[in-house]
């Protein structure tokens, strides 16, 4: 039997202290508290749709703005993600998932190439998401698919309600991971590269 894939990581600064567990061959459970209750919703979100197990603990300077807890929350589930997939053997390595949620639809495809990178064509409306402002919702995203080592391309193709937008590309994203991260039993323990490497670092 393999190895479970999964991961904890604990951050503390000056600004906040957060702890992830993440299990990536779950059920989509889902025990979030970081403070911010639109982060907290778009998370369970990402668990739910994508079947991982996600349990999220964060204490931040909230009294400033949520910037610093978003950010780090970010970092530690990108780290988990990386930590939890391990050497990467075996993995189907590419997903995409589009959903849609009323009239906004979004797309969202994902590399675990070992290489991070952000790509959002269309911006999410300027309205509020919550308490976050949608700009630190890309962030988040940017964030997370630095510390994941993972292409994250995302299109936010229409909709009218920035609360939408930001649950279409939550769920496509917990989706198009699903289906990244699965084991592929055609593949056995082989990386899927042409390479023979995967920048893990």
């Amino acid at each position: 039997m393999s190895a479970p894939r999964q991961a904890r990581i604990e951050r503390t600064t000056g600004e906040t202290s957060v702890v992830v567990s993440l299990v990536l061959d779950g059920s989509g459970q889902a025990d979030i508290a970081t403070g911010i209750g639109a982060l907290d919703h778009a998370l369970t979100l990402f668990a739910r749709h994508g079947l991982f197990d996600l349990s999220v603990r964060a204490q931040g300077d909230l009294h400033i703005d949520p910037h610093h807890t978003t950010e780090d929350v970010a970092i530690c589930l990108g780290q988990a993600l990386r930590e939890a997939l391990g050497d990467r053997r075996g993995i189907q390595r590419m997903g995409d998932a589009a959903v849609a949620m009323d009239e906004a639809l979004a797309h969202v495809a994902v590399d675990l190439g070992g290489r991070g990178y952000y790509v959002q064509r269309e911006p999410f409306l300027p309205q509020p998401f919550g308490q976050l402002d949608t700009d630190l919702v890309r962030h988040f995203l940017e964030t997370l698919a630095h510390e994941a080592r993972m292409n994250l391309h995302l299109v936010t193709l229409y909709g009218s309600n920035s609360h939408h937008q930001v649950e279409a590309v939550f769920k496509a994203l917990g989706r198009a991971l699903d289906a990244a991260t699965q084991l592929d039993p055609r593949r056995g323990q082989q990386l899927p590269t042409t390479k023979g490497y995967i920048e893990m670092g």
